[in-house]
């Protein structure tokens, strides 16, 4: 047996992974004859299993066949609009390429989705979207060490599992925040759910108290009553800010649009103005501005565009061709209705 192997166990794929020098996917992909690896680097995988009498489990490969055409989501919720826009997007494309996707929440708890991770790995499918680049260590090394095509969804980092496709957020707040100063605002709060309960918005709270910071202010008020982004929780944290903050916020910032909308009702039903007396912006862009006759300021989210390209991504890795790793998706600001008019401010980002 090669140094480095106990003698007392069969070779795993991790033996002719490091003693090829290569990744866990590529070894898999050799013995599986999928496509994506040099033809020299192919032929070399295969001398090294040979010397190391590696051969692939029956049972996984068995597995991995019934399975072959599975693709494992996971989601934080589906309660919001997003991530069901998100899916949207992936359905068609997956539908063409003959495959079927198994759809789990986790409601942004990392023990939930580790051992979704695990039912995962143990049912061998062709691949495994994640919501988010935030996992528990084990998450991700069991995913790297799997073999199997990952894609982390609706962030980015530069340093995925495998590839991602998102936005960043932090830039996001940012980028809304120095909008809102150049509109003259100074005492910003916040409205969203728990502390800490989904980092993407914690990312988007820090980048807008950033711009803030750089004028002096900072987050002048924050409600994390809500556990639900819903029209509700928006209403339920702007009584909260209103009857507990003094002086009274200029703008109020939540997590997305629904809670904005939740947030402008309850503005108006106190006699505030809106946005003469205190301006309201959310977050995403979601259908129901579409409808609204006072539309609300937001930063739009390309989410349906977002799950069609990680779709694509996913086949092309599942069928071995060439495709990018990494994706950083754009987030344009919506000078809407509720906000300060920005022709007499002369900011026109849009």
């Amino acid at each position: 047996m090669p140094a480095g192997i106990p003698s007392n166990r069969p070779a795993k794929i991790e033996d002719v992974a490091r003693a090829a020098g290569v990744s866990i996917m590529s070894v898999s992909r050799v013995m599986r004859g999928v496509e994506g690896v040099s033809p020299a680097k192919r032929t070399e995988i295969r001398r090294i299993a040979r010397k190391l009498s590696y051969s692939p489990s029956s049972v996984a490969g068995s597995l991995a066949a019934a399975n072959s055409t599975l693709i494992g989501i996971s989601m934080p919720t589906l309660f919001e609009a997003v991530f069901a826009e998100i899916l949207d997007g992936m359905r068609g494309i997956f539908n063409k390429a003959g495959l079927q996707a198994i759809v789990e929440t986790t409601d942004y708890v990392e023990s939930f989705e580790e051992k979704w991770v695990e039912r995962m790995i143990a049912w061998h499918p062709a691949g495994v979207i994640l919501s988010g680049v935030f996992h528990s260590k084990t998450t991700e090394e069991r995913l790297r060490n799997s073999g199997i095509p990952t894609l982390e969804i609706w962030d980015y980092t530069d340093t995925p599992i495998d590839m991602c496709i998102g936005v960043d957020h932090f830039s996001a707040g940012y980028e809304m925040g120095l909008h809102l100063v150049r509109l003259g605002y100074r005492r910003p709060a916040y409205v969203g759910v728990k502390l800490n309960k989904d980092p993407r918005a914690e990312d988007r709270v820090a980048g807008l108290s950033k711009a803030f910071s750089e004028v002096g202010s900072g987050i002048h008020a924050n409600s994390r009553l809500a556990d639900t982004a819903s029209f509700e929780g928006g209403m339920k944290g702007t009584i909260e800010i209103l009857n507990n903050t003094a002086p009274t916020p200029d703008v109020i910032c939540f997590l997305n649009d629904h809670m904005a909308f939740g947030g402008t009702m309850e503005c108006e039903r106190r006699g505030f103005s809106v946005p003469d007396d205190i301006g309201i912006v959310g977050f995403n862009g979601l259908n129901i501005n579409e409808v609204l006759s006072k539309r609300i300021t937001t930063s739009v989210t390309p989410r349906t565009l977002m799950g069609a390209t990680a779709a694509r991504m996913l086949v092309a890795r599942i069928y071995g061709a060439k495709t990018e790793e990494k994706i950083l998706m754009p987030v344009e600001i919506f000078a809407g209705d509720t906000t300060k008019d920005t022709t007499k401010t002369g900011d026109t980002n849009t």
